[in-house]
């Protein structure tokens, strides 16, 4: 609400909030916020499970409880360099609130993994990135399970499963185009997030 305030006031505001705690000012994100469509920044700390802070703090309902917004934007990083420019992004982007939701610990360390080289393409509103051609499955990583898709899709490589690879980037607005282009012809599709199965990334994909 404080932020909404700022908005009113000409200000910038960027909250940085655990994801659960977050849950706690719900209905301030639907009345204060997006009722009025002001761009609040959400920068959402702990999203996914989050090991031994326990179960108070697995940030795994931030999708499903965000999606429902009217005129909220909801984006996930697969790696540093992505956070940074989906950052620019947020700030850049005025109709409406954003949220940017991010692990607690590290992402797959970039200099260990076959993405180390490629670097993120640039940010659009609702526009996934395709990170790997492939005929007979689909793997649509959300967030911080990209890495995780991209490892997974190596193994299947080298079972003889020709895998293709989207990193989403938004799960509102979802990049429909992108998510039923590469469907097409495969025999699995996939997806990979920290969050529930109900109102999930994986459920705005079906």
């Amino acid at each position: 609400s404080f932020a909404a305030g700022l908005v009113k006031a000409g200000l910038r505001p960027i909250v940085a909030i655990y994801s659960t705690f977050l849950q706690r000012a719900h209905d301030q994100i639907i009345h204060d916020v997006a009722l009025q469509n002001l761009p609040v920044i959400f920068c959402l700390d702990r999203a996914g499970l989050v090991g031994e802070d326990g179960p108070t703090h697995h940030g795994a309902f931030d999708i499903a409880y965000l999606r429902k917004v009217p005129g909220m934007t909801l984006l996930a990083p697969r790696d540093g360099r992505e956070l940074k420019s989906m950052m620019e992004f947020a700030y850049a982007h005025r109709s409406g609130p954003v949220a940017v939701r991010y692990p607690r610990g590290g992402v797959a360390e970039e200099s260990d993994s076959a993405l180390k080289d490629l670097v993120p393409a640039p940010i659009e509103l609702g526009k996934a990135e395709l990170l790997k051609e492939g005929k007979d499955v689909l793997l649509v990583g959300f967030g911080s399970m990209v890495y995780t898709a991209h490892e997974a899709a190596k193994l299947l490589e080298a079972a003889g499963v020709s895998t293709a690879v989207l990193n989403a980037r938004f799960a509102k607005p979802l990049d429909d185009q992108a998510i039923l282009s590469q469907s097409r012809g495969k025999k699995l599709v996939v997806t990979l997030e920290e969050g529930t199965l109900v109102g999930g990334f994986g459920n705005a994909v079906l």
